[in-house]
Formats: structure tokens, C-alpha cells, sequence
């Protein structure tokens, strides 16, 4: 009976270890954050995405695959962001779309350039929209963000599918982002026609036990509501990536595939 006591105590004892919390995540520092997630993202070299843009009632999603390195990110995904699918690959800081079958925009090449300042009808429409698409699921625009303009406002330990994560919440400064580093298509005239009605947004960050991302989620929500939604709505970005360093195939198209916009 005394054996069985001593058993049983040992188990309490060892459990009560087990249930003791978690240290907290390493970073207080916005920038060193950064600067470790972004080290980790080219380290590991490679990953398959997925993302979900919510604005009010529009929702939009996309899958692809990205290639990271020091001389910038290239990307190939499908989104559903006009309506239906397209295909877009940014290499070598280039965007491609592929044109939709049965549209009269292109010379009868499957592909063709598309640029913010572009002067082409289909550029002057979604050139802007498209290229900061491509650019958002880039891990990398948003820890500049970060690094720029954050302050990490919550962190904590946590699991996220199924791995151990550091999970941390960002706040960003808009008075601190340069104009090239609003988020989402935000240019700097639209900002400072709020009055200063909001001062920043949140973002979210998961990163895997090697400082890879795992999800990154930008909440433009305040900044909707300044521009004189109703309260409630909302706004977010959300990139989840998977099966870092695995393989992926990101090129550009053939040159003899790639046409002019022609249409009107």
C-alpha cells in the first residue's frame, strides 16, 4: 500500500512539471524578429503557399509555390481574384498573366507582361492590384514592415498545424512605413485622406522552430473602418506556408509565349 502511495505521488509530482508554462518566445525587438524570420525564410530557400484576401464582402484565394533567395523572391500562383482563375508568375521582378481563354485582351500569345504603370488597358485596370497580390504573399514585404514600422505588442508559445510555433503579434506604424511600404495597394494619398483617423494595423506571425513563417496574417480592418465603413468590418490578408524547402518550379514563361495586351 505504501509502494502504491509513493507511485502515485511520483506521477502528481511528474505531471505538475509537465503542466508548468512554457518560457515565451525570444524576440521583444520588432527588427531582430524580422531579421531572424527573414533569415530563415532564404536559409530555407523554398515553400508552397496558399492565401485569402477578405475585404467587406469581396473574398478572394490563391495557391502557388515561391523560391526565395538575397536577390529577391520569385513566385508562380493561381488566384481567383477577377473572378475567375488566373495565373501569375513574378521572376526576376517581372509580373506574367496568363491571359483568360476566350478574351480579347492579348496578340494569341498565352502570356503577357503586366506592370502597376503599365499603359496597356489590362495593366492600367489590375496592373497596381495584381502586382501588389504577388508581392503580399512574399514574406519578405511584410517584415520590412515590421522591421520598419513594428512593435511586437503580444508573444507567446503555442502549436500551429501540429508543430511547435512562436506566435507573435506586431503592431505597424503607419507615420513609419515609406510610401513604397504601405501594404496592399494603400498608396499615400489615400492614407492622408483619413486625418489621421487611424495610427496603424496589426499583424499576426507564426514561425516554425527554425524561424520559417507559417502563416502571416495583415489586418487592414482599422484602416477600413477609418475610411468610413461600418463598424465590424473587415479586412485581412492571410499567407499560410507549407513544405519549406521543398521542391518547387518557378520560371518565367517562354519569350515566343509571351505577347502584347492588344484589347480595349
Amino acid at each position: 500500500m505504501r509502494r502504491t502511495v509513493v507511485v502515485l505521488l511520483l506521477v502528481v509530482l511528474a505531471g505538475g512539471c509537465d503542466s508548468e508554462p512554457a518560457p515565451p518566445p525570444p524576440f521583444t525587438d520588432a527588427r531582430a524578429l524580422a531579421d531572424a524570420a527573414a533569415a530563415g525564410t532564404t536559409g530555407a530557400g523554398s515553400a508552397k503557399f496558399s492565401t485569402d484576401v477578405a475585404a467587406g464582402t469581396i473574398r478572394s484565394k490563391g495557391q502557388g509555390q515561391a523560391r526565395f533567395g538575397p536577390a529577391g523572391t520569385s513566385l508562380a500562383m493561381t488566384t481567383d481574384f477577377v473572378g475567375e482563375p488566373l495565373e501569375l508568375r513574378l521572376v526576376d521582378k517581372t509580373l506574367y498573366a496568363k491571359v483568360p481563354e476566350g478574351s480579347q485582351l492579348g496578340d494569341g500569345k498565352p502570356w503577357v507582361k503586366v506592370s502597376p504603370d503599365g499603359t496597356d488597358p489590362f495593366s492600367q485596370v489590375l496592373g497596381g492590384s495584381l502586382a501588389q497580390l504577388a508581392q503580399q504573399n512574399d514574406p519578405a514585404r511584410t517584415l520590412d514592415e515590421i522591421r520598419s514600422a513594428g512593435t511586437i505588442a503580444a508573444a507567446e508559445r503555442t502549436t500551429f498545424d501540429g508543430v511547435g510555433a512562436e506566435h507573435y503579434r506586431v503592431d505597424i506604424e503607419l507615420a513609419k512605413l515609406g510610401t513604397a511600404a504601405l501594404p496592399a495597394g494603400l498608396s499615400a494619398e489615400a492614407i492622408g485622406q483619413l486625418g489621421g483617423k487611424v495610427s496603424g494595423f496589426p499583424v499576426e506571425l507564426w514561425l516554425d522552430d527554425t524561424r520559417r513563417p507559417l502563416q502571416i496574417v495583415v489586418d487592414l480592418s482599422p484602416i477600413l473602418t477609418a475610411s468610413g465603413a461600418p463598424d465590424g468590418a473587415s479586412a485581412r490578408i492571410t499567407a499560410h506556408y507549407t513544405e519549406w524547402g521543398g521542391a518547387v518550379d518557378v520560371q518565367a514563361p517562354p519569350a515566343d509565349q509571351v505577347g502584347q495586351l492588344t484589347g480595349g
